[in-house]
């Protein structure tokens, strides 16, 4: 299964070109990777990378370049469950020229909402504890702490914060017209 394409009014979210991997393997070898389990050298990131584009195949679902309209590249969102993740989650990741911006709930706000369309009751995101603007988002997209869901295997709750994400609770895509 190829990624969907997603639109937003400001971003296209679409399946990974080859384009994006110089941009997510800098990302992802600098420190800026700290709360993905990076830094990491560009051979680990081409295998995540690849990984994360094969869970379309695999299981239906898995990560997609952000886009803005004029084509500039921004990031990665996506649903993923690699084997050692419990539950799926909802993980984003921006290059830093497009922080602050709003794109990253306007990308989790259209991937929830594709979640939900496919029936998906639940996402998580786990976050590292002191990744505050990622603990933010989530909260904005409706998200709560869930001390009670399992961690991905080998992390403990100093590491790792689960925050659901419920259908109801999440952000109307209007705001973003």
């Amino acid at each position: 299964m190829t990624a969907p394409t997603l639109h937003t009014p400001r971003l296209t979210l679409r399946a990974h070109v080859m384009a994006d991997l110089d941009a997510l393997c800098a990302l992802f070898e600098s420190d800026r990777a700290r709360f993905m389990g990076g830094p990491v050298p560009r051979r680990e990131a081409w295998r995540w990378l690849a990984s994360e584009v094969g869970m379309w195949d695999l299981m239906g679902h898995g990560a997609w370049g952000i886009e803005a309209k004029d084509g500039t590249f921004l990031g990665q969102i996506g649903i993923l469950r690699p084997p050692h993740f419990p539950e799926r989650e909802l993980g984003w990741t921006l290059l830093e020229a497009a922080e602050g911006k709003g794109y990253a709930q306007e990308a989790a706000t259209a991937t929830l909402h594709w979640a939900w369309a496919q029936g998906w009751d639940t996402l998580v995101s786990y976050i590292t504890p002191g990744n505050s603007r990622s603990i933010a988002l989530a909260e904005r997209l409706g998200a709560t702490h869930d001390p009670e869901a399992p961690l991905p295997e080998g992390e403990t709750p100093a590491e790792t914060r689960v925050y659901r994400h419920r259908p109801d609770a999440d952000g109307n895509p209007e705001a973003y017209a």
